[in-house]
């Protein structure tokens, strides 16, 4: 029981000592890759930043990685973000495989109940996207969209 609470003094002071150039590491990795990484997360992203996440805690952790290897790993990992948003930008179909589309949820204030069901999205966030956008009823929005990155975009009717 006791293991499972403090294992030693060695072991802390080794994870204060590595979590210092692990942390500024990613830092500047991070700023290094520019501000896509850090932009709302559509799947790509996210992956990609639940893994650098991941790399961090396992340095930090695990006695058998070295500070080198897990800045090498989050390098890497940074890097073939950089290469795959890189590559979409100039070919399409790299584009198709790796981002979603955004989708049309609502056309001339009627929802498109397809795209919705397709989205498992509710009339209820429909409605709150409206009202972000600062229309009262559904009927007021020319469209709303799913982004790629999920959030919703509500365009309101010039009329209204």
């Amino acid at each position: 029981m006791d293991d499972m609470l403090f294992q030693g003094w060695p072991g802390l002071g080794r994870t204060a000592l590595v979590a210092v150039p692990a942390y500024v590491g990613l830092v500047l990795f991070l700023r290094l890759s520019g501000k896509r990484t850090l932009s709302k997360l559509n799947a790509f992203d996210l992956v990609v930043t639940v893994a650098l996440g991941s790399i961090l805690a396992t340095t930090l952790l695990n006695t058998d990685v070295a500070v080198a290897e897990g800045l090498v790993a989050m390098a890497s990992l940074i890097g073939l973000q950089y290469l795959v948003t890189w590559s979409s930008i100039r070919w399409g179909w790299i584009r198709r495989g790796v981002r979603a589309d955004p989708t049309l949820l609502v056309r001339d204030g009627a929802p498109v109940e397809a795209a919705m069901r397709r989205e498992r999205i509710t009339d209820n966030e429909l409605l709150s996207a409206v009202r972000a956008a600062g229309g009262r009823d559904m009927v007021e929005a020319e469209v709303v969209m799913l982004e790629s990155d999920g959030s919703l975009t509500a365009i309101l009717k010039r009329d209204s």
